[in-house]
């Protein structure tokens, strides 16, 4: 309280006559103390502290946010599982090893379950908090990587999966799919885990 009395009382003594009036800002606590030409002091707020607006989301959110972050962790898994049966089944699909023929099948049916699921939910939440200010950047980044991985999954899994069988030209054209849209939902995933 001395610090912006003194300072105001330097500033009427340093300044010239018939000024006006002058505010003085001590940068302490929002307040300023106006210095009138009569000499008098005038204590006004001059910054005008908002109240943080609070910002609903469903009670769902958080149950969406587990069963999305469960359903993450299990594309680790599944993306090995297929990456090792694609493998053994690239040089020739037709006779290659009973397992991993049933591998890729089963894999590719969970990764497209899991893929609906966390687009359905990934979706549903980032509608659901589309009033809140923080990570809006980086919660847009990932939506865009998943939707961009799962229109490639869904090319590489639907048309180049049946026409993989019959020709080498577009087995490595489906293996290329894959492996670009497995790297575009791990970049996704790194960008929602690791930009903070």
């Amino acid at each position: 309280m001395f610090a912006p009395a003194l300072l105001a009382l330097v500033s009427i003594l340093g300044a010239p006559p018939d000024t006006g009036f002058r505010t003085v800002d001590d940068g302490s606590n929002g307040h300023a103390l106006t210095v009138l030409s009569s000499g008098a002091l005038a204590l006004d707020d001059t910054v005008a502290r908002r109240r943080p607006r609070a910002i609903e989301v469903s009670d769902w959110y958080e149950r969406r946010l587990r069963i999305h972050r469960y359903g993450s962790y299990t594309i680790y898994p599944l993306f090995a599982l297929e990456t090792i049966a694609g493998n053994q089944l690239y040089p020739d699909p037709r006779n290659g090893p009973v397992w991993a023929k049933n591998s890729m099948r089963y894999g590719a049916t969970a990764l497209a379950g899991v893929f609906t699921s966390n687009t359905v939910t990934g979706l549903w939440n980032l509608w659901d908090s589309r009033g809140v200010p923080q990570d809006r950047t980086r919660r847009t980044v990932h939506a865009l990587l998943m939707l961009v991985s799962d229109a490639g999954f869904s090319y590489a899994g639907s048309t180049l999966a049946r026409e993989a069988k019959n020709s080498e030209a577009k087995r490595h054209e489906h293996k290329l799919w894959a492996y670009g849209s497995m790297a575009t939902a791990l970049t996704g995933v790194a960008v929602i885990t690791l930009w903070r």
